[in-house]
């Protein structure tokens, strides 16, 4: 035990020690990345020169009357879009050369402006996939109002997206800039408070012009991040910040992954001079010990107290063997005494267990339907979310929202209302077999689809709500017999998903867009 306890402590100080050293030497190899990203985009704006200062001017003024695609995947079609438009109006003429910016037609800037901001959307999207980082942008930082607008933002948003986020998050309602609710067009200008005393590190980068020396940590709505900020300045003037961003999560892995690969190396070598050490003992002390054992064993088959005579005859000398096997013989002399206990322990020990692993069973379970429930779920899109980076990883997920059960509770009661839920429940598990149904709300459920329901979910859907169109037109069924349900179905796309969460919000609007259109016309939700 001593030597184990020894190499428990040993291991134990060169596991921190490793994890410590690592954490500080990533730390820093994180922050050399996210500085060169910076520099590699900053280097792209500088070479911009001019022409940037020019689009980010004109984009302050006019990012409202842009409608970008938020599919968009490529810029050479709005840059031939731009060259076609200002050779119509101004042929034979260069940009810079012949005219100039300013004396542009409102049409051919306007191209002008969609056709760069597309080209730097774009090459911040490449930058951040290409480095595998979470988030890289271009802001202006605003002193008067401790705030940044975004222009080019990284995130993606939808102007339906940020109006539900500004619901959500009032940092991103304190500046709005309605630009309509489309879900098809990306939102633009995005303005956030970002006060001085909570974010230094950021206004001290825009304040002195100089490069960070730390890492500005944020957490908010888009998750927990390392920051790194390099000023832009074209002609010795401050134009915006670059931000590029790391996921802590992801640092914090890649931490551990590297401390336990060390750990183990040390592991092994501890390990070595322990099997050295053994040899040694084994030869003074175990042999005597495999003895002393095989006398034990000889009291666990017969339960002959007597076998602690035999025991004390062969003690031999004055050390820990000798004073083990004198204790042992004691041992025998009144284990017989302690067996009943024993018994009644492991007795109450398997009741125990039986009664924990009943009530983790239960904590997964609905109390009404006996279906999984959110907390189910939530573990479910855990585990699912850690599969996203593995190739061929299918699912698909469909939101289940029941119609009506305000209804059922007022008109009919309560217990009708529950046995509307029940019934629904029953017939999605019936459809979807081999998948997972959870009610994660009072008359909301998910089913995430694996597998063999994964390649039938189109006809599998159509099943469900053939089923319930069955049970509305069965005129023998009380209300509460014939529930019916809107329902919405997302497939995940690696191409724009990077949590099982993303794919949950389009089930949901098209479970909603679903409703609408089931309600009928005059009717408010």
């Amino acid at each position: 035990m001593l030597i184990l306890a020894f190499l428990l402590v040993v291991l134990g100080s060169c596991g921190v020690l490793t994890y410590f050293n690592q954490m500080s030497s990533y730390r820093e190899q994180c922050k050399t990345n996210l500085r060169d990203v910076g520099e590699y985009l900053e280097n792209l704006i500088a070479a911009d020169g001019e022409d940037f200062a020019q689009y980010q001017a004109y984009f302050l003024e006019h990012y409202n009357e842009m409608d970008i695609p938020v599919g968009a995947d490529e810029y050479v079609s709005y840059r031939e879009n731009y060259e076609r438009l200002f050779h119509a109006e101004y042929p034979g003429k260069t940009l810079g050369v012949d005219i100039e910016f300013d004396d542009l037609s409102d049409e051919v800037k306007h191209a002008y402006l969609i056709y760069h901001q597309v080209y730097w959307l774009l090459t911040f999207q490449e930058a951040n996939t290409s480095f595998d980082l979470s988030y890289t942008y271009y802001i202006l930082p605003d002193s008067e109002t401790e705030s940044d607008i975004y222009i080019i933002d990284g995130t993606y948003l939808s102007r339906a997206d940020h109006i539900e986020l500004m619901a959500e998050n009032s940092l991103y309602g304190k500046f709005d800039h309605p630009q309509g609710e489309e879900a098809e067009y990306l939102y633009l200008g995005d303005q956030v408070s970002n006060e001085r005393d909570k974010y230094g590190v950021k206004w001290a980068v825009w304040d002195s012009g100089q490069n960070q020396t730390e890492f500005q940590t944020w957490d908010n709505a888009f998750g927990k991040t390392y920051a790194y900020y390099m000023p832009v300045i074209i002609g010795g003037q401050k134009m915006g910040l670059i931000g590029t961003e790391i996921d802590i999560a992801s640092v914090n892995t890649a931490i551990l992954h590297h401390t336990i690969r060390q750990f183990s190396f040390i592991g092994l070598i501890l390990m070595g001079a322990l099997l050295l050490m053994m040899v040694f003992i084994n030869q003074h002390f175990i042999r005597r010990i495999i003895e002393l054992e095989a006398k034990v064993m000889e009291f666990s088959k017969t339960k002959d107290s007597n076998v602690a005579g035999e025991i004390r005859g062969n003690i031999r000398g004055r050390d820990e063997v000798s004073s083990l096997s004198e204790e042992v013989a004691q041992m025998i002399e009144e284990i017989r005494n302690y067996v009943n206990n024993i018994v009644m322990i492991h007795q109450e020990l398997d009741a125990a267990h039986t009664n924990v692993a009943r009530m983790s069973e239960l904590a997964l379970k609905d109390g009404l339907t006996g279906i999984r429930n959110r907390t189910a779920y939530r573990q479910e899109t855990q585990k699912l979310d850690a599969t996203l980076s593995d190739d061929g990883t299918e699912f698909a997920i469909a939101m289940i929202d029941m119609n009506d059960l305000k209804k059922f509770n007022d008109v009919y009661g309560h217990e009708q209302g529950n046995a509307a839920i029940i019934k629904l429940s029953r017939i999605a598990c019936d459809t979807f077999k081999h998948s997972m149904v959870f009610r994660i709300g009072g008359d909301e459920f998910v089913v995430i689809l694996l597998h063999k329901d994964y390649a039938n979910r189109e006809r599998l859907i159509q099943e469900l709500q053939g089923a319930l169109d069955t049970l509305q037109r069965d005129e023998t069924l009380e209300p509460w017999e014939k529930p019916n349900a809107a329902i919405g179905l997302a497939t995940y796309d690696p191409e724009k998903d990077t949590t099982v969460e993303d794919v949950f919000r389009r089930a949901d609007e098209r479970m909603y867009q679903r409703k609408k259109q089931m309600k009928p016309k005059g009717t408010c939700r």
